[in-house]
Formats: structure tokens, sequence, C-alpha cells
């Protein structure tokens, strides 16, 4: 592991994104611990497309416009729906206890989880992004290399995303005490996550 790769990990994971957008969304309405649910659903959604890119399925989709495209479309339908979702919903970023109630943790980090798995471009990315900081010399255990550096890149998005999600917590007090803030928030979270859904349907491979 070199300083290259950690910053360049730290680059990519601290530009915003679904995952970001829905950490500081969770972070506002339901505080920190419930920010840590949501950051921790995100970075086990990274799983699969390490996994895939290490055993070649991101190669399959980079060559498979179908296989691309059905999971890219999956991707765009989810996060609209949840763009959809969020607008409807009056309360969806109402702040109540800080503490989220205990039913709504594995519910929280589901979410945080699809969210990033309806992603196809995640399994490119790590497909480019891996390989190139295996140095020659550990090519007879490329996979083992890979699977590490995923995993620290996966340790990485989660700090960071906590620091995002402590960030939005701690804004949980100016939200409450300004009630027109919270629907303005949920009305840009939703126009975030739409647009990104939009992006990802007009986007080429």
């Amino acid at each position: 592991m070199t300083s290259e790769f950690l910053i360049t990990s730290l680059v990519v994971i601290l530009l915003p994104g679904t995952g970001v957008i829905y950490t500081l969304a969770l972070g506002i309405s339901g505080g920190f611990r419930a920010a840590v649910l949501a950051a921790l659903g995100c970075t086990l959604g990274i799983v699969p497309h390490i996994l895939a890119s290490v055993v070649g399925l991101a190669a399959v989709l980079h060559a498979s416009a179908l296989a691309f495209e059905v999971l890219r479309y999956i991707g765009v339908v989810y996060l609209l729906f949840i763009a959809w979702s969020l607008l409807k919903d009056s309360n969806a970023l109402d702040v109540g206890p800080e503490q989220a109630p205990a039913g709504s943790a594995l519910r929280i980090v589901r979410k945080g989880i699809l969210t990033n798995i309806f992603n196809p471009k995640l399994s490119l990315f790590f497909l480019a992004f891996l390989p190139q900081f295996i140095p020659a010399s550990a090519f007879g255990d490329a996979t083992g290399q890979m699977l590490f550096l995923g995993g620290v890149f996966m340790a990485l998005t989660f700090l960071v995303f906590v620091g995002y999600g402590a960030l939005a917590a701690g804004l949980r007090r100016q939200v409450l005490s300004r009630p027109a803030v919270i629907v303005w928030m949920q009305r840009s979270f939703a126009a975030a996550l739409g647009l990104m859904g939009l992006r990802l349907a007009l986007s080429d491979r």
C-alpha cells in the first residue's frame, strides 16, 4: 500500500455522491448514530463491487452492453424511487430524538447497502483502480493484494462517511430551530438524488 493509493482513495471518497448524500440526510434526521449506520451500510455496499472486480465480473459488465445497461437502469430506478419517496414524505427528515429507533437500524443499513450496490460504475471503477496499485512483484498474489487494498478503501470510506455524518449531526440544533430549513434540505436531497439518477441514465459507459 502506497501513499499514492491512500491519497487517490481519499480524493475519490470525499467527492459527494449518493452515499454521502444518504449519510448526511440520516445525520440530520436521526443524529450521529443514524449517520454511523448509514455509513456502515454504504461501506458494505462496496463489497460486491470489490468481489466482482477480483473475480472478473466487472470485465463481463464492461464487455456486455446488455448486462451493464440492465444493472445501470436498476440503479436509476432505485435512485429515482428514493428521490420521489423523499419528496412525497413530508416527515422524511423530521428531526426527532437523536437516537434512531432500534427497529430502524437494519432498515438504515439496508438502504445504505442498496444505494451503493445498484451502481455498476463502482465495479468498473475498481477494475481500473485497484490493479494500478499492485506491484509487479505481487502479481503472484494479485487476488490477495486486491482484497487487501479493497479493504483499506472500505475502511477509509467508513471513516470519511462517519465524519460527514458527524458534521451533519452537529447541525441538528440549527435545523431544529428552523423548520423551513428541513423542507429546503429535504427537497435539496431529493433533487440531488434525482439528478444523480438521471445522470447515471444518460451517461456513457
